[in-house]
């Protein structure tokens, strides 16, 4: 499994809090590429619910991890 930005970036507007199975409609109904649902697939399911992609890609980039100030324009 591998994340990138590109990839996660199509499940911003998922419906947070999902389950496994629910991330994966989302995915498909959504037309989000193969990749994204591979990776979903191979996330080991306990009936976990994921709050956020945080959960799923802990390595996701916030927006405070990018050196933009908003207030200069």
């Amino acid at each position: 499994m591998y994340w990138t930005l590109e990839l996660a970036s199509k499940l911003e507007d998922a419906p947070w809090p999902a389950t496994k199975d629910e991330l994966i409609d989302y995915a498909m109904r959504s037309g989000a590429p193969l990749e994204v649902l591979e990776n979903l697939q191979e996330i080991e399911d306990e009936g976990d619910v994921y709050y956020s992609i945080e959960d799923i890609w802990p390595d996701y980039p916030s927006k405070d991890d990018f050196l933009w100030n908003e207030d200069e324009y």
